[in-house]
């Protein structure tokens, strides 16, 4: 009798964890689903994807959809486009961003806190309030149908990952720095060879959360690139639903967004074990 209520709360918390598994998997199949549709509807016919009931296995598989994709749109041209968009933008930026978030909790800077304030508020500005000027300030620079758009701004910094590193730095204890300037270590040399390891974690989630904003971007590119062959992807693929869609070519369409997602996959799969410390260090803290 004495084992019965240890029995009772082990029964219950099987129970427990039966039900959190049943829905944690029902959402991960809510959330898979529509990427299976897509890959699988990439490798349908014409017929197919029009079929009733729906074809979730083509009988047939159509890998030549990719060819096909390859050879008859500009596919390639923005994927490069887009490949060089947003790894010159993330890996530059991340390092600025990087910098600041460790001047920013760190350094004695005069008026330290009123730049951070100052940064936060331009959070509050919605980004078409500033197109117009943006765009008459790089016609003017004779940037526009480049890159240069797309790029040269955001390699200064995201100010949410400086405000995400900013204060996860607040958690290091400022006698490490201290002690590392009384050994006559720079700055540089501080954030380089100690801070940066310590915030490793952090900055791979923030690095995959921006490279996917700026590889799925799709309103910057489309306002200042012109020429189809400088167009990033995304635009490419809009291009494209308008090209085909009236030809009902939706494999292609399908075919083009399955290679779009491949990069954020493989980002994604690098980064994934500094996800997870980032994730643990974050629930051990305090």
């Amino acid at each position: 009798m004495a084992r019965t209520p240890a029995l009772s709360r082990k029964t219950s918390s099987r129970i427990t964890d039966t039900v959190v598994w049943i829905i944690l998997a029902a959402g991960a199949i809510v959330m898979i689903a529509p990427l299976l549709w897509m890959f699988s509807t990439s490798l349908k016919t014409k017929l197919e994807v029009f079929a009733l009931p729906p074809v979730w296995v083509p009988e047939i598989p159509q890998w030549d959809t990719y060819v096909r994709m390859w050879a008859d749109s500009l596919i390639l041209s923005g994927f490069k486009n887009s490949l060089i968009v947003s790894l010159t933008v993330t890996i530059i930026g991340t390092f600025t961003c990087s910098l600041a978030a460790f001047s920013l909790a760190k350094l004695r800077l005069p008026f330290r806190n009123t730049i951070f304030i100052g940064l936060l508020t331009g959070i509050m500005i919605p980004f078409p309030t500033l197109m117009i000027p943006q765009f008459v300030m790089f016609s003017r620079f004779g940037w526009v149908d480049t890159l240069l758009p797309l790029i040269v701004p955001a390699i200064f910094g995201n100010i949410v990952m400086i405000f995400f590193l900013r204060q996860y730095l607040e958690n290091v204890p400022n006698s490490l720095v201290e002690a590392a300037k009384i050994d006559g270590a720079s700055y540089f040399q501080i954030f380089w060879k100690m801070i940066l390891p310590i915030i490793r974690p952090a900055v791979a989630a923030q690095f995959i959360l921006w490279f996917m904003v700026v590889w799925n971007d799709y309103l910057a590119p489309i306002l200042y690139l012109n020429t189809p062959e400088r167009q990033t992807l995304q635009v490419v693929i809009a291009n494209m639903n308008v090209q085909y869609a009236t030809q009902r070519d939706y494999p292609l369409i399908m075919g083009a967004s399955t290679v779009a997602l491949l990069p954020i996959l493989v980002v994604f799969l690098i980064f994934q074990r500094q996800i997870i410390e980032s994730v643990a260090l974050t629930g051990t803290k305090g």
